[in-house]
């Protein structure tokens, strides 16, 4: 454990999941011009803004000079405590956790940003997981001028934009220092990165070599940024991971503050059967982001409450680890009734009672 440093523990003793880093970097510390830029860079705070003082006057000097409205506002949301606020999407207790909806499921539909955002909202989600990947709801080269905008349509519904789910597996993956420094800017802290297969290597000490270095110079960026990237167990014997014991020897040596693990229960499920359970105890220290989909015995993603996941034991142990970022919620599943196409209507149907049945499970837990 690094000097300076302290993990929180629970009545047993047993270490919980680590906070999340506090940027030290000269980047990152807090004058009055990185305030204000990070004000009007962010599009929630300028809501806030106009909500709490449209009506409030401004004025016109002060011993410094003139105060423009401008410069009069980001003084009064740093007094008010505003920014720390919106700094973290961290919440006091599982219960309180917000839902992300993994929104590759809008896609389906081809709903714009201002669409998806009516969507979460009207479901009752806290906010979504935007896949910002080729082929994603966001493309690489377009993050630094559409996660504004999208942040933007979500803000104006009152939802965020809470993760992001990239193809970055190194520094150098084109567009990643863009995509995670307008992320940092807009707020998040967490993002998926992409995926590494045996297929591409000779052998699979050869690979876990690769993902070493190439984790090490990630960590050291995100480091930099006060971010965190995450590693998901993803079925599939091809896929580097889905044994959750390669990834967990890969990444032990790393800060999980800076790379850890986004565990999804249900590939566990289908990759270990019910030896998934013992492998996330062995990664306790890494967990840094909960996925929920559902699954049933013959290893199909179904609707939430056709599966194993409500008695899985997964809520139990977040609360006791005492687990309070953002859940990734993932709707893999064909969310239509058999023999109805996919609508608008019928995907807000599904999403809400996804999204209570969720809920039932973390408050019984």
């Amino acid at each position: 454990m690094k000097s300076g440093t302290c993990r929180p523990t629970n009545p047993t003793g047993r270490v919980l999941i680590p906070p999340e880093t506090t940027p030290t970097s000269t980047a990152h510390r807090v004058t009055p011009q990185t305030t204000l830029d990070f004000i009007h860079r962010n599009p929630i705070i300028r809501g806030i803004t106009s909500a709490c003082t449209s009506n409030l006057p401004t004025p016109k000097s002060t011993r410094s000079g003139p105060w423009s409205r401008r410069r009069f506002v980001s003084s009064t949301l740093v007094g008010l405590g505003c920014l720390p606020w919106y700094k973290t999407a961290r919440a006091a207790s599982l219960d309180q956790c917000p839902v992300a909806l993994f929104s590759k499921v809008y896609q389906e539909l081809q709903l714009d940003f201002d669409a998806s955002a009516e969507v979460t909202a009207e479901a009752g989600l806290d906010g979504i997981d935007c896949p910002v990947r080729p082929g994603g709801q966001v493309l690489p080269e377009r993050a630094a001028e559409d996660l504004p905008r999208y942040a933007d349509a979500l803000a104006r519904r009152k939802v965020r934009l809470l993760l992001l789910t990239t193809g970055i597996l190194n520094p150098k993956t084109p567009h990643a220092e863009s995509i995670l420094r307008t992320a940092r800017q807009l707020g998040v802290t967490h993002y998926r990165l992409g995926y590494w297969s045996y297929k591409q290597y000779a052998s699979r000490e050869k690979l876990q070599s690769e993902v070493r270095a190439q984790l090490k110079d990630l960590a050291a960026l995100n480091r930099e940024l006060g971010m965190c990237g995450v590693y998901q167990n993803h079925s599939g014997r091809e896929n580097f991971g889905a044994l959750v014991s390669d990834i967990r020897e890969a990444i032990t040596d790393l800060d999980p503050r800076e790379i850890g693990l986004a565990f999804d229960p249900s590939h566990a499920f289908i990759e270990l059967g019910s030896d998934w359970n013992s492998e996330l105890e062995r990664c306790r220290r890494h967990v840094q982001l909960a996925y929920v989909k559902d699954v049933n015995t013959s290893h199909r993603f179904v609707k939430f409450g056709d599966g194993i996941l409500g008695g899985s034991g997964w809520f139990t142990w977040l609360k006791k680890a005492g687990y309070n970022r953002p859940i990734s919620m993932h709707t893999e599943y064909h969310w239509a009734p058999p023999g109805f196409h996919k609508t608008r209507d019928r995907l807000v149907k599904a999403l809400r009672a996804d999204r209570t049945l969720l809920r039932t499970w973390i408050q019984s837990a």
